[in-house]
């Protein structure tokens, strides 16, 4: 994983003209092309006033989870703590909801616009203990830009 060359490239998508929606779409398809091990890349935003969670754009297989409440599963949690969220073995998690067999590991990570998570990234991978602190800062990076166009 070369670091500088994927935040560039998430610069290139978040500075570009583009709408919000299609910036959001060109991220999660180009995180799943560009790290082997991505299975399933999305966004979570807020849904208005409500204590849930509505699934924006995604890359990978439909999920039955659209609305997640706060504080249900990895995403749920990660809206109430405010901060990271790394699984790298899901079943060994308690609150987790499951998005389907082949998930292994999850990550988490939320987005904030003036000091508020209006919502998040969620990977999962197919791979048990997929992910590291690269990641991590890779994808926190990602919250960043979108928290500028959001």
């Amino acid at each position: 994983m070369n670091l500088q060359d994927l935040k560039n490239n998430i610069d290139k998508i978040t500075d570009s003209n583009s709408d919000k929606e299609l910036k959001l779409q060109q991220i999660c398809d180009y995180l799943a092309s560009e790290i082997s091990y991505y299975d399933w890349v999305g966004f979570y935003f807020r849904n208005g006033d409500k204590e849930e969670l509505k699934l924006a754009q995604f890359n990978g297989e439909p999920t039955d989870h659209t609305i997640i409440p706060f504080g249900k599963g990895i995403c749920g949690q990660v809206a109430v703590s405010n901060e990271n969220f790394v699984v790298q073995d899901v079943s060994e998690q308690d609150n987790y909801i499951s998005c389907g067999w082949k998930v292994k590991s999850e990550i988490v990570i939320p987005i904030f616009v003036n000091e508020e998570n209006i919502g998040q990234i969620d990977i999962d991978s197919h791979t048990v203990n997929a992910f590291s602190k690269d990641d991590e800062e890779l994808l926190e990076y990602t919250c960043k830009k979108v928290a500028t166009f959001i």
